[in-house]
């Protein structure tokens, strides 16, 4: 953990684990960049705009007994829409992302290297076309393509595991499987990151600390 100050503005500014270098400033939304003990403010990164998700950074839950808090939010746009991607730190130190799209939510990790010799993987890698359907096989699950799509970053917030400024283009993959299983690849230049995991419910993660909306009776679960 380091606690320091915004380059930019002065302002108090935390980093919670050295995994995560990217933070945005609270106060003059400046992203700063931490290496080491070196902090370096890299520009000004757009306000995330308002929307009615029920999430908001400080958002508590749980996951298979382990409590995570909600830290970051990078939000995605594309031609038909948008959705939030949510950084869940974990009691344990480790890290997921909650996807949130039309009222649905996937719970996913980060997927080590070996899914990179999937086809579906080193197709989208070497620039080649994908195809809805492709099979992609990731720890031993078998998915299938369902979604492809080129997408532009809105705007982030709080604690990141990279830089996300406003206009950062990747190209995001859909996959699923049997069971609720689901999985997501990104690619941003040449490199793809491999997500997966599961789709969840904000009951099931018993999930408190959402933001309330005049009409919206707070669920049991968040009391």
């Amino acid at each position: 953990m380091l606690d320091a100050t915004c380059p930019s503005c002065g302002a108090a500014i935390h980093f919670r684990t050295a995994d995560l270098p990217a933070k945005v400033c609270d106060y003059c939304r400046s992203l700063v960049m931490r290496n080491g003990d070196q902090l370096e403010a890299i520009g000004t990164v757009a306000e995330v705009p308002e929307d009615v998700s029920p999430l908001r950074i400080g958002t508590r839950g749980s996951d298979g007994g382990m409590g995570f808090e909600l830290i970051g939010r990078v939000r995605w746009r594309w031609s038909d829409g948008g959705w939030n991607e949510w950084l869940a730190l974990f009691d344990d130190g480790s890290s997921a992302w909650l996807s949130e799209a039309m009222g649905r939510y996937m719970l996913l990790r980060a997927v080590e290297h070996g899914a990179t010799r999937t086809e579906a993987v080193k197709r989208l890698r070497e620039g080649q076309k994908v195809s809805l359907g492709t099979k992609a096989i990731i720890d031993g699950i078998e998915y299938r393509v369902t979604d492809i799509k080129d997408v532009t970053c809105v705007a982030s917030e709080g604690e990141l595991p990279f830089r996300a400024p406003a206009g950062l283009k990747i190209v995001s993959v859909d996959l699923m499987a049997g069971d609720g299983h689901c999985a997501s690849l990104q690619k941003e230049d040449g490199d793809v990151s491999v997500y997966a995991g599961r789709y969840v419910s904000l009951a099931e993660l018993r999930a408190t600390g959402l933001r309330a909306f005049d009409g919206w009776p707070m669920p049991q679960y968040a009391a």
